[in-house]
């Protein structure tokens, strides 16, 4: 059986190279828009169209994920054609699953098969898969091991001794001459980094997931209470007042530049700070984001992206063969190692190469299994609707304006009109 599976698949492939190469045709893609990952994407890209003989262009998207959510809706909603391949993040296939093609038509089962069933599952709408797995994500908490060393300490197990040692940390440094060290940054705009932020924070605390799984308004109650409302007592303590505009590059710059004892962000990060011009390369450590107290647990959001063929592609064969390519083992080994991308792929987390250059992925594959998602199968089509509440609420918060009880409340009232509205 399973030698029949893999001769499919052969065959598949080989029947698809046979009539991919009979004339070359332009593709575009949309991807790239934090860190490495446009460098990247030009390179794989560069590499199929050579081995391939078609052409492609790399277009860079928003870098802010709900702009550029709006801007592919947009564009897929007049049914433009001048993108083939879209970069989507882990909560869009639900949100734009129509205007994608099925890729089981031109991926084979045993390529799928290789990733998280997990992820492959959240792709698949209504029996269609809209995207194929490309890197996964979590957050992570990022700090100055020579710093803690420097002063005796230890990594922070929960949110408090988090603020504990990076106030003591940024206390002393400032008195040894760094007046621009701050103790503590993350991602603070108004955006879906900061829903991303907070949910980390309120889970953490066993305040839930703003929704239940069962559909039911959740986010007013005291534990989600007192996590934002910790959450806002950083500003200007440990966080610099400016982290209320930060995005995930923001938050790495300052940390890279030296001006941070600790930071939240996503894996991508490692190869920068640990870049050979990078002022703290080898100087860093990654652990999983703190607990919210004893009783409390570790909560990093569940992220990641997939490469999605539009159905308004002129070459939708040729479009899926890019994907095919991208989301394959070798370039997400290539993009692992030097970029530090989680691989969707499960059996990367034991390449000793892929290990090597990033030795926290031993740990990362049990953080990603238990990793918060967001609440969009309960909220399907009004999930943009609930998380653009949810951060500006958040962001109210933080910026000082109006309390986390009043701004919370003002919020679950705010979601059962869009859960009257939404039917969900």
């Amino acid at each position: 059986m399973m030698m029949h599976a893999t001769l499919s698949a052969l065959f598949l492939g080989a029947l698809l190279t046979v009539s991919l190469s009979a004339s070359a045709v332009n593709l575009t893609i949309s991807c790239g828009a934090v860190g490495q990952e446009q460098d990247f994407c030009k390179q794989a890209t560069s590499a199929w169209a050579k081995e391939t003989g078609h052409h492609v262009t790399v277009t860079t998207p928003p870098e802010k994920s709900n702009e550029r959510y709006f801007q592919y809706l947009i564009d897929l909603g007049r049914g433009d054609s001048r993108t083939d391949v879209y970069q989507i993040d882990v909560i869009w296939p639900g949100l734009l699953a129509k205007h994608f093609v099925d890729l089981k038509q031109y991926i084979s089962q045993e390529d799928i098969q290789r990733h998280f069933p997990a992820i492959v599952a959240n792709n698949t709408i209504d029996g269609r898969l809209v995207g194929m797995p490309w890197f996964t994500d979590v957050g992570l908490l990022y700090y100055r091991k020579d710093l803690l060393e420097k002063y005796g300490l230890s990594v922070p197990q929960d949110w408090s001794e988090l603020m504990d040692v990076a106030l003591y940390v940024q206390t002393q440094e400032r008195k040894a001459g760094q007046a621009e060290m701050w103790g503590y940054v993350f991602q603070g705009a108004a955006y879906e980094g900061l829903t991303c932020n907070a949910l980390e924070w309120i889970a953490a605390y066993g305040g839930g997931t703003v929704v239940g799984a069962d559909g039911a308004i959740t986010i007013d109650n005291p534990q989600a209470v007192m996590a934002i409302a910790r959450a806002a007592s950083w500003i200007d303590t440990v966080a610099p007042p400016r982290v209320i505009s930060f995005n995930e590059e923001d938050a790495r710059r300052l940390f890279q530049r030296g001006n941070a004892v600790f930071m939240r962000n996503w894996p991508y990060a490692w190869a920068l700070l640990n870049a050979k011009d990078s002022p703290v390369a080898g100087k860093i450590g990654v652990a999983p984001l703190p607990r919210g107290g004893v009783k409390g647990m570790s909560a990093s959001t569940l992220g990641g992206w997939q490469l999605a063929v539009s159905k308004y592609s002129k070459n939708p064969a040729v479009a899926a063969d890019l994907v095919r390519y991208l989301t394959s083992e070798a370039v997400q080994k290539q993009r692992a190692i030097a970029g530090a991308y989680p691989p969707t792929i499960m059996g990367l987390y034991e390449d000793p190469e892929v290990l090597a250059a990033t030795p926290f992925f031993a740990k990362l594959r049990p953080i990603v299994e238990n990793a918060v998602a967001r609440p969009v199968p309960q909220t399907g089509e009004d999930y943009m609707a609930v998380t653009t509440y949810f951060w500006d609420a958040v962001h109210n918060v933080l910026q000082g304006q109006g309390t986390a009880v009043d701004n919370l409340n003002a919020l679950e009232n705010q979601l059962r009109l869009v859960k009257f509205r939404g039917g969900w």
